[in-house]
């Protein structure tokens, strides 16, 4: 009988997250978002496999003191102001978020606020609704046509906000000193590593998280050298502008409006701010759309069960390596990893011996953490132990298990290949994959197969004779058991072997692979679920 794993909610999201974690028969679903949080604490927290939280629950000392069996946490959300850290890495806990969920309604919020600042909006509206007075020449505004707007910020949501702003016809400076200038220069913008060139521009906004490097990044001197009447945009966290230098800069007129989601200590409904008649406001509303919220919930479900069983640890904020030393496009490269060992060890069903993973291209630099991710989701398919990036190295060893990372060069075709090579004390089994510029990961060979099928989902692989007719015997015991087909892939090799990889709607019955194996041309048949 498989596992099952406990997921406790402490704080509520969307139903059809709920769903999900209801509906997953190896998830014993806990829903303690309406309960005590001192009883969550002290009953539910213990045989907590993976708990699922908000801004209401604290992850702070008593929290983890209590949670004694916990692999992870999903904070349903960007921030994780409320999550002990340091404590988690301690204990082995890995701490991971949903950064992309409510990005587009971040997005949306900040051009309604740049948009509302040039415009004067709410001020009009209630001059005419609420005061009853029409007096269009006192409500000239701005167009953003021709105006300069500094990003402070280029990675998800910065970059889109640019690309918004573009569609204005406004010219855009990028300030981001971890990214690669050909991320802004590629959309015809300017990229930029002097900050004085963000502060002369004519409207500023901010994505960054809120740390050492970003508290109060805009105070009064970076004010003093603004243009006079300079617009600034805060929708990211409260914070990254100083509000008394924000405030100074408001009265004096050196700022001319100001449009502010987000204050450092919430709710700010006495807030100096809200004084000031060049300010629009609003209460934290950076993920308040109904889409956003139920991306979180559903996001935070599937980080959730995948962290339950091992599979991976999507978006990981506790990683085994420095995430400001790396370029973006490794961490996807990290993920994928892990779960393709995820993927190899359920192909290949017994002891491990050894795991070999190398890179080509510039992946091929940050080899050496990669293959802890795959160690990580190869070893926690076939372990009674807690595996994870702070221990999986060190349960490896344990187990005599030798893991080799392998920098492989340039490669011919991909510009970032990865290939992992996993052998057991039946065999071995050997995946290449990669990162398409849509950001889906993609196996492109199993076994010397040359095939492309995207990483996700119940996957049944038929390794047969390249013989006629096999196809549509597949097909027909796929439907005579009810299961859908999504996605078939097909390869040849020279041995007149063919594979099948194909992606079905739903869990296949050990019945249907019983059916698969007993075709004439059957060599071997594999099912996995990532």
């Amino acid at each position: 009988m498989q596992k099952k794993y406990n997921v406790v909610v402490c704080d509520h999201i969307h139903q059809a997250g709920l769903e999900m974690l209801e509906n997953d028969e190896n998830i014993n679903f806990i829903m303690a978002a309406d309960v005590d949080k001192t009883e969550l604490i002290e009953k539910i927290i213990p045989t907590a496999d993976v708990a699922i939280t908000r801004s209401s629950t604290d992850v702070d000392a008593k929290f983890i003191a209590k949670a004694t069996n916990m692999k992870a946490i999903v904070r349903a959300g960007v921030g994780v102001d409320n999550v002990d850290m340091p404590g988690c890495s301690k204990e082995g806990i890995i701490v991971m978020n949903v950064p992309t969920a409510n990005t587009i309604a971040a997005v949306e919020l900040t051009m309604t606020h740049m948009l509302s600042c040039m415009r004067m909006f709410p001020y009009s509206h209630n001059h005419l609704k609420t005061d009853r007075i029409w007096k269009r020449e006192k409500w000239y505004g701005y167009e953003l046509k021709g105006k300069k707007l500094g990003v402070i910020g280029f990675g998800n949501i910065g970059s889109r906000v640019a690309k918004r702003a573009a569609a204005f016809e406004m010219d855009i400076v990028a300030f981001d000193p971890y990214i690669h200038p050909s991320k802004v220069t590629d959309l015809d913008m300017t990229y930029t590593k002097d900050f004085a060139d963000i502060l002369a521009c004519d409207i500023i906004t901010i994505h960054t998280p809120k740390n050492k490097e970003t508290l109060d990044i805009i105070n009064d001197a970076e004010i003093a050298q603004m243009k006079d009447g300079v617009v600034l945009i805060n929708c990211a966290r409260g914070g990254l502008y100083n509000e008394d230098a924000l405030y100074k800069g408001l009265t004096s007129g050196k700022i001319r409006f100001a449009g502010i989601d987000v204050f450092i200590k919430e709710p700010a409904i006495n807030h100096p701010l809200l004084d000031l008649d060049n300010v629009t406001v609003s209460p934290h509303l950076g993920a308040n759309t109904f889409e956003s919220q139920y991306n979180i919930g559903t996001q935070a479900a599937q980080n959730a069960i995948a962290a339950a069983k091992g599979i991976s640890y999507a978006h990981a904020m506790n990683l085994p390596i420095d995430e400001s030393t790396i370029p973006s496009f490794v961490k996807p490269f990290l993920e994928m990893g892990q779960r393709i060992g995820f993927l190899e060890s359920q192909m290949n069903k017994s002891q491990i011996i050894s795991i070999k993973v190398s890179g080509y291209g510039e992946i091929a630099e940050y080899v050496e953490s990669l293959s802890t991710f795959v160690a990580v989701g190869a070893m926690s398919q076939n372990s009674s132990d807690t595996i994870n990036y702070v221990n999986a190295e060190f349960v490896a060893k344990e187990k005599g298990i030798n893991i080799e990372a392998e920098n492989g060069g340039d490669s011919s075709v991909f510009k970032n290949l990865i290939t992992i090579k996993l052998t057991t004390s039946e065999g071995t089994t050997t995946i290449s994959a990669t990162i398409f510029d849509d950001n889906v990961q993609r196996i492109v060979a199993i076994n010397g197969f040359d095939i492309e099928v995207a990483l996700r989902g119940d996957m049944v692989m038929v390794k047969n004779t390249d013989v006629p007719g096999v196809i549509g015997s597949v097909g027909t015991i796929l439907a005579n058991n009810n299961v859908n087909i999504s996605d078939f892939s097909l390869s040849r090799n020279d041995k007149g072997e063919a594979l099948a990889v194909i992606l079905v709607d739903g869990a296949v019955s050990e019945n249907t692979m019983t059916a698969l194996d007993t075709l004439e041309a059957t060599i071997t048949v594999n099912y996995a679920k990532i």
